[in-house]
């Protein structure tokens, strides 16, 4: 299965497409790709972010807006048809997703519902056309945002924990499908990252890095073999091995680590 994991698209292999572009961890990898030489296509809902991070590339790379709502499935085939009408589709960066703190006992089937459309339901959007692309293309490569937050349920994060598990077991289903397509598949599994979402917690966040550092550590990873792409390193070693206890054990280990009451 090594010809899975050891695909490393370079630009002149073709574009890269990035979603959730306008903030965070996306907004970061969109410019460090650019300034790694890239042609970025970034997409997010406000055009006006966009054009904002257009003009704040740098190096031998640009980025190119190109709006979309990745709840849209349509519009995804739309975007992608457009990139692929003049150019190789060599990466993929699906990276839209919301968070929204929740817990037991102010649990909203709504908020859960929109988590989970946006996080997972917008990746599947996403990956409808670029997987299409890419095995017919026979190149490319995939990267998928999750978190470490899926590893295991954490607290406060139940949808959100949901959503992205849900993303790991995806990948880690179409990388056994990819095996022979020339297509690469990566789940990226971020630690805490200083962004306007986690601005929100009321807890202390473990290892929190900023969206620069967690962009290059993106690309780092993209430039490397392998299929999980996490970070910081120790922090995701500590939830895979408490991960691993019996579930009452983890409960309560992972409610006195956090404070949690």
């Amino acid at each position: 299965m090594r010809s899975v994991f050891s695909r490393i698209m370079r630009p002149a292999d073709g574009v890269a497409w990035v979603t959730g572009a306008s903030s965070g961890i996306g907004r970061a990898t969109a410019l460090r790709l650019a300034a790694d030489g890239w042609t970025v296509f970034a997409t997010a809902r406000r055009t006006d972010r966009l054009e904002a991070l257009a003009q704040q590339a740098s190096g031998k790379g640009h980025i190119i807006p190109m709006p979309g709502d990745v709840t849209d499935p349509s519009r995804m085939k739309d975007i992608i048809a457009k990139i692929t009408e003049t150019h190789t589709l060599a990466l993929a960066i699906l990276n839209a997703g919301i968070y929204m703190p929740m817990r037991a006992q102010a649990f909203s089937a709504a908020t859960a519902k929109d988590m989970i459309d946006v996080n997972l339901g917008g990746v599947c959007n996403a990956l409808d056309p670029v997987l299409a692309t890419m095995i017919a293309q026979r190149t490319g490569h995939v990267a998928v945002m999750a978190s470490v937050a899926g590893y295991r349920g954490l607290p406060g994060a139940a949808p959100y924990s949901a959503s992205k598990a849900g993303l790991i077991a995806l990948c880690e289903a179409l990388a056994m499908d990819l095996v022979g397509q020339g297509v690469r598949i990566s789940v990226v599994n971020p630690g805490f990252v200083d962004t306007d979402a986690t601005a929100i917690n009321d807890f202390r966040m473990p290892f929190l890095m900023t969206t620069e550092k967690a962009a290059n550590r993106v690309v780092r990873g993209l430039k490397r073999p392998g299929f999980e792409i996490r970070f910081p390193r120790r922090f995701a070693l500590i939830l895979r091995i408490v991960g691993l206890l019996p579930n009452r054990a983890y409960i309560r280990v992972i409610r006195a680590a956090t404070g949690w009451k």
